[in-house]
């Protein structure tokens, strides 16, 4: 199999930059979600990379071959659509061979739709047309056409918006395993942070065309490159302070809502000046007991989410914070006067200026 390589590709569309410079290889049999919000340039590099479009600058390779100008069926690229794009005159079973139809003889077809619809999962449905199948078996559809051509690229878009939740928590389980055993080089778009973190082996973040991250799934969380990386990871999302961080005797310290915090003494090298300061919801501890670090806060509301409850805190200065917390931790109703911690390797510093993140904290894990 081949590897995917992107080189400084721009794409723009007069003022618009859908493409900004894009650098970044794909290794065979590996899985790279590429993941931001709506209108960051995702769905863009997919087109190009399958040809439906061309850059405006830099090359794309698949196994060390430009493909730039390559029509769409000699680039060795297989993908699968958001909104499925299957044939509707067609069944099950022609749409997934309807890209080998020319180039393997009928007997091959027919073994190879019957080996990936049986690991899909569709095998009974191979003689319905696309109006009777679900929008689960749809997409499975569509992915058992984008694989059977053995492609050394496969590109999804977005393949799980359409199915329903419980196929899609599903799919999260099974695709990995299963993209990872055609050993082609996947770029997975996405714009859920949980199914980039359950499926991708490194995760690129797209913001307005820019590669601003790219790192596996526990590092783009746990050491975001910049607020704008922070703020989409994340539910609750993360909860910001405007500092100015301190070093003094008893290490690196900052004031929230009037209140002395100390923070990770890592950060000291590198904290100074005017900054974020950023702590995720999971990391807050509600107590009714004053003391060290503990910024007084009243409970707004509390809402019931999943297994855990999110309360929303104003503090003394009248900001408000998310906690997100087990059942069992919060004891507290609107209207309770509470004290608010967490644990000083818990924050993270961004640069007010840049919006960067500033200094290391390496004791953090992915939720």
């Amino acid at each position: 199999m081949a590897r995917l390589d992107i080189n400084a590709l721009g794409k723009s569309f007069g003022p618009v930059r859908c493409a900004d410079a894009l650098s970044f290889t794909v290794e065979p049999g590996e899985i790279v979600a590429v993941f931001g919000p709506s209108g960051s340039g995702k769905t863009m590099l997919l087109r190009m990379i399958a040809g439906m479009y061309e850059p405006d600058e830099g090359d794309i390779l698949v196994g060390g071959r430009s493909i730039v100008g390559a029509p769409p069926e000699r680039r060795g690229v297989g993908m699968a659509f958001q909104n499925f794009a299957l044939f509707p005159h067609m069944t099950a079973r022609d749409n997934i061979a309807s890209g080998l139809r020319a180039k393997a003889g009928d007997a091959d077809v027919t073994a190879r739709v019957k080996s990936i619809s049986r690991l899909l999962k569709i095998e009974h449905v191979l003689g319905h047309m696309p109006r009777e199948l679900s929008n689960g078996q749809k997409q499975r559809t569509a992915l058992a056409r984008a694989l059977i051509g053995n492609p050394d690229v496969l590109l999804l878009d977005d393949p799980l918006r359409n199915v329903d939740a419980k196929l899609r928590y599903e799919m999260r389980l099974e695709l990995p395993s299963l993209l990872r055993r055609s050993s082609a080089a996947v770029l997975y778009v996405t714009q859920d942070y949980r199914e980039a973190m359950a499926i991708a082996d490194r995760i690129a973040v797209l913001v307005r065309g820019q590669l601003v991250q790219l790192a596996r799934p526990a590092e783009v969380y746990a050491k975001p490159a910049s607020v704008a990386v922070a703020r989409l990871f994340g539910d609750p999302s993360i909860n910001l302070a405007e500092v100015d961080p301190e070093v003094g005797q008893g290490g690196l310290s900052a004031e929230i809502a009037g209140t002395r915090v100390r923070l990770d003494s890592a950060d000291q090298p590198a904290a100074h000046g005017p900054c974020w300061l950023g702590v995720r919801p999971d990391d807050l501890a509600i107590s009714r007991d004053p003391g060290d670090d503990a910024i007084p806060a009243r409970v707004v509301a509390i809402t019931p989410m999943h297994e855990r409850n999110v309360l929303l805190l104003r503090l003394a200065d009248g900001s408000e914070w998310l906690a997100a917390l087990p059942p069992d931790a919060s004891a507290a109703s609107a209207d309770d006067d509470v004290f608010v911690r967490f644990a000083p390797q818990a924050a993270l510093l961004f640069d007010r200026a840049s919006g960067l993140r500033v200094g290391q904290s390496d004791h953090r894990q992915a939720a």
